[in-house]
């Protein structure tokens, strides 16, 4: 079992750590536009939201085709994969694309987690826009894939498009984004902790999993409320693809609720878990 190294006094002194903080990103590095790395990373994020994008579509587009009692393409006990196939197509990728572009990008695919990185500290300004762009077309492109391999069916069955679905107000609908997106940039925040990965050899190659296992989760709760966002770029590509009006209408809560709630997770995780604000004050009082 790993010790509390850094909990121990000898001396009157705190020991040495068992891990290192990477030091604060800078708010805006110039430097990283003349790496070939940082734009490596730009593309990874957009090829992971259009994998991403295309494969939680189809599987969306698919299920209410399968259930369209018009068509009755399928036995009706079987009922598709339902609510849980859509929750795990969707947790599945994530922990498949996070794997995959982590030690690439960060595996971010999600302006949301982005964004709470960014204002941890954790990316500069400018790779955090240009991850969200990147996030936002990859989404885009996603589903105009899904939309030119079937068109008829995107266009009747909703495009995969986030809407607040009937019988619960806006009010609901964004207090569903804010939580569920909390649960996920809070999970992003806890597998990637320094501090946790230096005890725990094992936890950096299972990272990607709770991510997932966390988006499957919040899917669960919140597909019936709103289809489920917390991603920003996800909601914003279906709703430019499939382009009506009900979509745009609800565009708003799937930018403001995953910001909101990755600002939150964002705040806790860094200044109460890790008690940054105590830190910095101690920090201060040693050098004045």
């Amino acid at each position: 079992m790993a010790k509390e190294v850094e909990t121990a006094e000898q001396g009157g002194e705190f020991s040495a750590k068992d891990y290192h903080d990477p030091p604060p990103a800078p708010l805006i590095d110039a430097e990283e536009l003349t790496q070939w790395s940082f734009y490596r990373a730009v593309i990874a994020e957009f090829i992971a939201t259009l994998l991403f994008l295309y494969v939680t579509v189809l599987t969306v587009i698919g299920y209410k085709v399968q259930t369209d009692p018009v068509k009755n393409t399928i036995d009706p006990d079987c009922g598709g994969v339902g609510i849980l196939g859509i929750a795990w197509a969707f947790g599945g990728m994530i922990f498949i694309l996070v794997y995959c572009t982590a030690g690439i990008s960060g595996g971010h695919i999600n302006p949301a987690v982005t964004f709470g990185l960014f204002l941890a500290r954790k990316v500069s300004l400018i790779r955090a826009i240009m991850y969200m762009v990147a996030q936002c077309l990859g989404a885009i492109c996603g589903c105009g894939l899904v939309k030119a391999f079937q068109k008829t069916h995107y266009n009747n069955y909703g495009g995969g498009a986030n809407e607040l679905q009937g019988g619960y107000n806006k009010g609901t609908g964004l207090g569903a984004e804010i939580i569920g997106t909390f649960v996920l940039v809070y999970t992003v925040f806890s597998a990637t902790d320094p501090k946790r990965n230096a005890r725990d050899s094992h936890v950096p190659v299972l990272a990607p999993l709770p991510i997932g296992f966390a988006v499957f989760m919040v899917h669960l709760a919140t597909i019936p409320i709103t289809g489920t966002g917390i991603n920003p770029a996800r909601s914003f590509g279906a709703a430019v693809i499939y382009n009506k009006e009900k979509a745009w209408d609800d565009q708003w809560i799937f930018w403001f609720g995953p910001f909101i709630g990755a600002a939150i997770a964002a705040f806790y995780h860094q200044y109460i878990l890790r008690a940054a604000a105590i830190k910095a004050l101690g920090s201060f009082r040693s050098n004045a």
